[in-house]
């Protein structure tokens, strides 16, 4: 059979190509041919016309919404997300097979106004295992997948300010923090330090103020298409003027996206049903996010934005610590996935707060950054490192992806840890678990501060105590690879001593 498939993930990097890779890969060992679209944050080369038109069936392996779903319509599909692509790449391409073989249970005739699947006329009501038809995602998939839609767009904002301005006041000290706009345009000095350390820190603030706009802006979006950016940028700028930030960036992203939603789908007189999406409803759902930010929900949130930042002000010694080590399970657990992510924007949340603050320099929230970083580099250099140690435990991909994985874990991409995962989760997640909290706990002892929320090993310049951080991470590494060699070598063992025939779960 002739496949098409769409693949992303929340941050466009890692997920989205390893699962185009594994469809292509295992629909080629099926004997079908998959041809992927990945629309990653790299951008996507659509599929032509052709290939959609000449294909039995799709695969939708997103966490994102789909970007021109309409073109697939007809066409049986399996709508999976993208870790299943990862995890089970076979799986996906046998649902795919049976949804086509099924008579077309799961197709599409076309997208509705509000972005919903609709079924193809006489298509059967029970869709092939495996398939996702409209009304098939749960609540909370949805809220994720909204969620993760404005990480997604929000993550690029966040990695360029951030860097800026740590290399500001890597290059200008902490006093660069006073440099406005005017400064820099009326006396910029291409021979001066200084001058390129206040058009860092202005271009980077100027970029990360757009952090929670951005973040409610793309969460409207994602519940309510075009109609619900206007209230979601107006609602996120509102909850920085107020101060309610990041939290109040999410209330207004799903209040403003659901009051544009509402709003776009009434039946409204034709005389007016063209001036709807561009006047009437961003009229009316912004005001009332708006005002339900500034009149209801604005002191509110403000008060528990404040109350944790004096909790975080106030983590010392051994709360301290604990933190770092309970964040560290965090990046080690799911390497990329949501409890993953919870951490980073936890991290991100605190130095959102703290990043164009020049009495920040030992901040907790920066130090937080750190542990972060630090715990979400240690998983696939451990693994790299196991692959090194004790090659004949693992198989010739997976020691081609060993090799890799140096490269994604000092960049700070966890999901480089994602193939020796998949296929011995038991025997892999627990060790990176331990690594990245000991890394994490190490970090924070230390009290190593970091203002760039990405980069991994390339922005090592730009933390304090840099040696020590580099020892927590080099500490981790060993703790992961070690594990993972003995977890997998008691696996190696029971499969010596397993009766033949007897499969022993990896």
């Amino acid at each position: 059979m002739k496949f098409v498939a769409v693949t992303s993930c929340p941050t466009g990097i890692a997920h989205t190509y390893m699962a185009a890779e594994n469809l292509e890969q295992f629909g080629k060992a099926a004997g079908h041919d998959v041809q992927v679209e990945t629309q990653g944050s790299a951008g996507s080369v659509p599929l032509s016309d052709d290939v959609i038109a000449a294909a039995d069936g799709v695969i939708f392996a997103a966490d994102l919404p789909v970007k021109g779903k309409e073109r697939f319509a007809g066409k049986p599909f399996v709508d999976v997300g993208v870790k299943k692509a990862v995890h089970d790449g076979p799986g996906v391409i046998a649902a795919a097979v049976e949804a086509v073989e099924s008579g077309g249970g799961a197709s599409l005739e076309h997208i509705d106004a509000a972005g919903a699947e609709v079924k193809a006329a006489g298509a059967s009501s029970t869709a092939a295992p495996g398939t996702k038809a409209t009304g098939g995602q749960s609540v909370a998939s949805r809220i994720k997948q909204y969620l993760m839609t404005g990480v997604s767009y929000m993550i690029p904002f966040v990695a360029a300010g951030g860097i800026m301005i740590a290399i500001s006041f890597m290059l200008g000290g902490y006093k660069i923090s006073t440099t406005t706009a005017a400064d820099v345009i009326n006396t910029f000095s291409p021979f001066s330090v200084q001058s390129w350390a206040g058009l860092f820190f202005v271009t980077g603030g100027a970029a990360f103020g757009f952090l929670v706009p951005v973040l409610s802006g793309f969460i409207a979006f994602a519940i309510a298409d075009r109609p619900g950016i206007a209230p979601g940028f107006v609602g996120g700028t509102l909850a920085v003027a107020t101060g309610a930030g990041f939290l109040g960036g999410l209330a207004t992203g799903f209040i403003g996206g659901f009051i544009a939603l509402y709003f776009s789908r009434l039946n409204v007189p034709k005389s007016i049903r063209g001036v709807m999406p561009v006047v009437v409803i961003p009229l009316i759902a912004t005001f009332l996010t708006g005002l339900i930010m500034l009149i209801i929900l604005g002191k509110p949130i403000k008060w528990l934005m404040d109350s944790l930042s004096s909790a975080l002000l106030g983590m010392t010694g051994t709360a301290a610590i604990a933190l770092g080590a309970i964040l560290g399970l965090m990046m080690g657990f799911d390497l990329g996935g949501p409890i993953n992510k919870v951490a980073y924007t936890f991290a991100i949340t605190g130095l959102s707060a703290v990043a164009l603050d020049e009495s920040g320099a030992n901040d907790p929230r920066l130090q937080i950054m750190a542990a972060v970083m630090a715990a979400g580099m240690t998983p696939p250099l451990g693994l790299a490192l196991a692959t090194v140690l004790r090659k004949r435990l693992f198989t010739e991909p997976e020691i081609e992806n060993g090799k890799a994985a140096w490269i994604l874990g000092a960049s700070f991409i966890t999901e480089g840890a994602i193939p020796f995962a998949a296929a011995a989760p038991l025997r892999v997640i627990p060790a990176t678990m331990v690594g990245s909290a000991v890394t994490g706990a190490l970090v924070m002892a230390f009290g190593n501060t970091l203002r760039a929320p990405h980069g991994g090993i390339w922005v090592v310049a730009l933390i304090s105590n840099p040696f020590l951080y580099l020892l927590a991470v080099a500490i981790g590494m060993v703790i992961t690879a070690f594990g993972v060699v003995f977890l997998k070598g008691l696996g190696s063992k029971a499969s010596a001593k397993a009766p033949s025939g007897v499969p022993v779960n990896a």
